[in-house]
């Protein structure tokens, strides 16, 4: 896949996550679009790939997803990857439960992306 093209929706309220995802994005060279809540409308017309803060987003995870999809699911219904603090292992199988395709610790996220996008992005 062609990172230049990939197309990241990150919702998250946490401006740490979001400074941090954006310029790692830019290094890889995916374009990364924000929103902080999930009540916002996302600018972009068609994702690749979305991330999805459970740790930051207050709310049940299976519910979270749900409005995600929601989101997203006129734009192509993109693969959702979790992620949250390494400790918040209930949240995580909640997710995968509800159809996450993966959960990660915001460790792995912060320190993967590349792999992140190659892995779940679809093309």
């Amino acid at each position: 896949m062609n990172d230049s093209r990939v197309q990241i929706l990150l919702v998250s309220p946490d401006l740490l996550a979001i400074s941090r995802l954006s310029g790692l994005a830019k290094e890889a060279n995916v374009h990364i679009e924000t929103l902080r809540s999930l009540d916002a409308l996302p600018e972009g017309k068609q994702f690749n790939l979305v991330l999805l803060d459970i740790g930051s987003l207050s709310g049940d995870p299976a519910t979270l997803l749900c409005s995600a999809r929601d989101l997203v699911a006129i734009r192509g219904g993109p693969p959702i990857v979790t992620f949250g603090p390494h400790v918040a292992k209930d949240r995580f199988a909640d997710a995968i439960a509800a159809g996450a395709a993966a959960a990660l610790s915001r460790g792995e996220v912060l320190g993967g992306l590349t792999e992140i996008v190659r892995r779940y992005a679809t093309s």
